[in-house]
């Protein structure tokens, strides 16, 4: 039998309960503090494939987003919050891209 990952999907409560009803696991914060520490136990547990973060945490997590962005479990992906895209998302996939093909295509 393959074996199961989980998503998951950290923000504020507005932002991330309406992925609940797609089934993927939700983690309302209200801190940066507490989202560090969730992305922290998410992939110390090993079965969790993707991480869903809102910008708005993600402005205020370079040191934890750097320790992962390498890694192949857990994807952080960034995802805008009821706030609206602050851009930090397309510019991280941008600059994924040009690492791996070496040149900007977008």
């Amino acid at each position: 039998m393959a074996e199961r990952y989980r998503i998951a999907v950290i923000g504020a409560w507005e932002s991330v309960m309406g992925f609940q009803a797609l089934g993927l696991e939700t983690y309302p914060v209200t801190s940066v503090e507490v989202a560090k520490e969730t992305v922290r136990e998410l992939a110390k547990a090993g079965d969790c494939a993707v991480i869903y973060l809102t910008e708005v945490l993600a402005k205020d997590m370079g040191d934890v987003l750097s320790r992962y962005k390498d890694d192949l479990r857990p994807a952080i992906i960034l995802i805008p919050g009821r706030e609206g895209s602050l851009g930090i998302g397309k510019d991280n996939i941008q600059r994924a891209i040009e690492r791996a093909v070496g040149a900007d295509i977008l």
